[in-house]
């Protein structure tokens, strides 16, 4: 048997000549004006379309979005020494209820003798400025006295209220009732929220520096946050969100509902989202902070456009239909898809109800140029 050999110039002559005939022969059954589109009766592409009415259906829109557990910021408590010091008692233990006000730990510390030391002697001149102020008002009330000496009392007398008020506030800073305390008494720490001791690092005898990290953390887990980043192009479903579902890597079986809490005004510039926080129920505690998961919202039910899939094309910058106007007269419509399945597309716009559609053999058009 022979080899027929071609050249492979003569392949490539061939080729393109054919391929202008073929532009040629198509714009011969087609004019164009803008969008609107003019088949010739004679062209053999109408006998290879199908047209039929657009109809609408519902469509429940959904989107996802990368997820993580954190603690509520107001339920959540990380609790370090005010100052250097030693621990002298600790009054917790590990999954230990804590109030508002119980005490975590005891500590030694030249800072709070300082602050003892600096109260009680502002007490005491200041007691000591209201009694001679008292003396010289009595002194000027019987006419043994002198006005300027009573003037000079009231300002020493408000000058050591001053001191004797600051002091006080020190003390209120590190959680001390001074009617309680004594001089050289420690300081004991106390818990500002309600929760439970999920991390005790206190050693009774360990010295403290000042910026050493949290010995005790208290948290309360009843009720967790869930922070999604949602991308820029899901952003306008957001405000319809009627359902938020929750599947964590850990617990890939069980779905934790939530609901929104708050919804950020800022985008990142760097990832293109904007975060929203879910609020979760957690009294089973199974979710814990820095879990990872899929945060799936589904929007209230809309009504949309349904077409065949086959009726979609795609230009370079979105994807469009063709819709008929009238015999061999059709229209160019680019829409806005809001999903497509197997075999159906769902549109938000571009088409309307009661719009006939080139459902199948729309791609013949694509040569139309």
């Amino acid at each position: 048997m022979k080899k027929l050999i071609i050249p492979i110039g003569l392949l490539v002559l061939s080729a393109c000549g054919n391929r202008s005939g073929n532009d040629e022969a198509s714009n011969k059954f087609f004019t164009i004006e803008g969008n609107q589109i003019t088949v010739s009766e004679n062209s053999p592409v109408l006998q290879h379309i199908k047209i039929q009415t657009a109809e609408t259906g519902e469509y429940q829109p959904s989107f996802s979005a990368s997820g993580t557990v954190k603690a509520i910021p107001s339920h959540y408590a990380e609790i370090a020494a005010p100052f250097a010091g030693r621990i002298t008692r600790s009054f917790v233990r590990l999954g230990q209820k804590v109030s508002p006000g119980s005490p975590i730990f005891e500590i030694s510390s030249p800072a709070v003798l300082e602050a003892g030391k600096a109260y009680f002697q502002a007490k005491q001149e200041m007691e000591l400025a209201l009694k001679n102020l008292n003396r010289e008002q009595d002194l000027l009330a019987n006419k043994v006295g002198v006005a300027k000496e009573v003037e000079e009392a009231e300002v020493n007398y408000k000058l050591r209220e001053k001191d004797y008020e600051q002091a006080l506030s020190a003390l209120k800073v590190y959680q001390i009732d001074p009617e309680k305390m004594t001089p050289g008494q420690p300081l004991i720490v106390r818990s500002p929220i309600a929760g439970e001791i999920v991390k005790d690092q206190i050693t009774i005898g360990q010295y403290i520096r000042e910026d050493a990290e949290a010995l005790a953390v208290v948290a309360d887990l009843n009720k967790v946050w869930v922070t999604a980043n949602v991308k820029e192009k899901d952003i306008p479903f957001i405000r319809q969100i009627k359902d938020v579902r929750i599947n964590l890597t850990a617990l890939p079986d069980t779905p934790v509902a939530g609901k929104i809490y708050y919804t950020g005004d800022m985008l990142d510039e760097e990832t293109r989202s904007v975060e929203i926080i879910i609020e979760c129920e957690n009294r089973d505690h199974r979710m814990k902070p820095f879990m990872y998961g899929v945060v799936n919202f589904v929007n209230a039910p809309v009504q949309v456009v349904i077409i065949p899939n086959s009726a979609v094309l795609q230009d370079e910058e979105s994807p469009y239909i063709i819709v008929s106007e009238k015999e061999n007269r059709f229209r160019k419509s680019f829409i806005t898809i809001a999903s497509a399945g197997e075999a159906q597309t769902a549109v938000f716009s571009g088409i309307s109800h009661g719009d006939r559609i080139v459902s199948e053999g729309a791609f013949y058009f694509i040569d139309a140029r």
